[in-house]
């Protein structure tokens, strides 16, 4: 979990200034209000996190599950390293029926999540409402 002393991992060009430091306190807030999120973090330095809750409609489509994976995200320096699958399993166990929603264009990604029983189901988002990021519904 998120304490005092976390200190946010900075990926060059991927962070720009300050914006690690009020991700932190935004993901202080989401924890304090009852999200299932956790940090992975390495030598005291925070190198990943993910965030699960109770799944909502998007576009109009109904939640395909009762869970959704709404965040994962690792530093690419540990890619590779297990710390995805260790976080996915901390908030969605093995097996929990869930739904998340995959940037179409990042294989790496689907493969993650292809390899840990999710698969696409068919229904697709034209970036409309992930920030111009198309993006595709998977679920277990």
């Amino acid at each position: 979990m998120l304490g005092r002393d976390v200190r946010p991992a900075r990926e060059p060009g991927v962070l720009g200034p300050g914006v690690a430091e009020r991700s932190v306190g935004t993901w202080r807030r989401l924890l304090e209000e009852g999200l299932d999120a956790t940090v992975a973090e390495v030598g005291g330095v925070m190198v990943g996190v993910a965030v699960a809750g109770a799944a909502a409609e998007r576009n109009g489509q109904p939640p395909a599950r009762d869970r959704e994976l709404s965040n994962l995200y690792v530093l690419a320096a540990h890619h590779g390293t297990g710390v995805g699958r260790t976080l996915l399993d901390a908030v969605l166990p093995p097996g929990t029926p869930a739904r998340l929603w995959a940037a179409r264009d990042n294989p790496r990604a689907r493969r993650f999540y292809e390899r840990n029983g999710f698969a696409p189901d068919g229904v697709t988002d034209d970036g409309s409402t992930f920030g111009g990021i198309a993006s595709l519904r998977m679920v277990r």
